[in-house]
């Protein structure tokens, strides 16, 4: 039904155009290809419109905003700033900028940028959005945390809101808040494997092993792309000795990984990859992993950039780094994890693990647990035998 209302209005506005070259006409034209996912033909539609009123600051700043879901920054870029410039008080485009800083690390920058915004819409959900996930990337975790409960209270059904109070609360280790935030927003977006992923790490956390492997099950069926899913759900299953199951997602993981590399030149993030080496090392089946030119790379990201975890490739939800931070985050849980020995150094531990791995079968106890008790036994016999002399 709504398909032949869509298929109706854009009949009419193409009729429209024919008539008259109207900038609502091409507003609203574009829109509905954009509501039939149809983004070609909007872009081609606000270049057309673009073209008969270059200086439309409207117009500029969706076409910009339209690039930047797309994640072409430069183009994006381009026309965002074209728009400031005949409208430096265009907020949209502003706010828009701001996140494309965020995108690339520049959190002061952005929020320099979301406090003009502010000045002419301080009650903005995406703005508060932002703001709370640039202190998000700066670790400043509770002013994140007041920042996007504003932003809750403004938009309190955005999925996008709840999905970064969710990893927020991750990130704090407080995984019962987590699981809550986490579980409204999978109510209101059933169809995303992430969310069900990092509840799974929440349950995970909460010791609620048989829900947190039907929430892995569900990311894994939902989502056929992303290869964090099924290497966080190996390292569960490895967890509670299910090694067949845990070598099952793994290799899941190792034809994503091929998928992706075959599709585009992204670089993986650098806890991912640790992660994922520590894990084919455990599995014994390090020698044919695709991680080892990655590694080396990924331990020089580490030194030159100490935070780590806001590093990312993949597109962001709501302020262009939630997604990234997600896929961070939930690497990072999957590393406090206790591998064995052959396994490779584990980095330090914020918490405890709650699971750890079980020692292989052929491992044995190190030599400095071996050692110490001989050298103990030796003094006690030198001071036998010097007592002995003494009498």
């Amino acid at each position: 039904m709504y398909l032949k209302h869509f298929n109706k209005a854009r009949d009419q506005l193409n009729n429209a155009l024919e008539l008259n070259r109207h900038d609502l006409t091409y507003k609203m034209l574009g829109k509905i290809h954009l509501l039939e996912g149809e983004t070609d033909k909007a872009i081609e539609v606000y270049k057309k419109a673009i073209e008969f009123s270059p200086e439309n600051t409207d117009l500029l700043t969706k076409l910009g905003l339209i690039y930047l879901q797309l994640g072409d920054y430069q183009k994006a870029f381009e026309h965002l700033g074209k728009a400031l410039t005949y409208d430096q008080g265009n907020y949209k485009a502003t706010l828009a900028a701001g996140s494309l800083m965020q995108t690339h690390g520049d959190f002061d920058v952005a929020l320099s940028k979301y406090r003009v915004v502010a000045s002419t819409v301080p009650e903005s959900p995406p703005l508060w959005n932002n703001i709370g996930m640039c202190f998000f990337g700066k670790k400043k975790y509770v002013a994140a945390i007041s920042c996007l409960k504003r932003a809750n209270y403004l938009a309190p059904f955005d999925w996008k809101i709840l999905y970064n109070l969710g990893l927020v609360h991750l990130t704090m280790q407080q995984y019962a808040s987590a699981f809550h935030f986490l579980s409204a927003a999978i109510n209101f977006q059933p169809k995303m494997g992430e969310l069900y992923m990092l509840l799974a790490v929440a349950l995970t956390n909460l010791e609620d092993i048989e829900n947190a492997k039907r929430s892995y099950e569900q990311a894994v069926a939902l989502d056929k792309c992303n290869p964090l899913v099924n290497l966080n759900y190996a390292v569960l299953l490895y967890n509670q000795g299910d090694k067949k199951g845990a070598l099952c997602q793994y290799q899941e993981m190792e034809k994503k990984v091929n998928a992706v590399k075959e599709s585009s030149t992204l670089d993986f993030d650098p806890e991912m990859v640790e992660v994922a080496q520590k894990m084919g090392a455990a599995l014994q089946v390090g020698e044919s992993l695709l991680w080892t030119k990655p590694a080396k790379e990924s331990k020089s990201k580490q030194r030159a950039a100490p935070s780590g975890k806001s590093s990312s490739t993949q597109q962001p939800l709501g302020s262009n780094q939630a997604l990234g931070q997600a896929m961070s985050s939930a690497a990072g849980y999957g590393r406090s994890m206790q591998l064995p020995p052959g396994a490779g150094a584990s980095a330090p531990l914020a918490k405890p693990p709650s699971l750890p791995l079980e020692p292989e079968p052929g491992s044995e106890p190190g030599s400095e647990e071996t050692t110490a008790p001989t050298e103990a036994e030796e003094q006690r016999k030198e001071k036998r035998k010097s007592r002995q002399a003494a009498d």
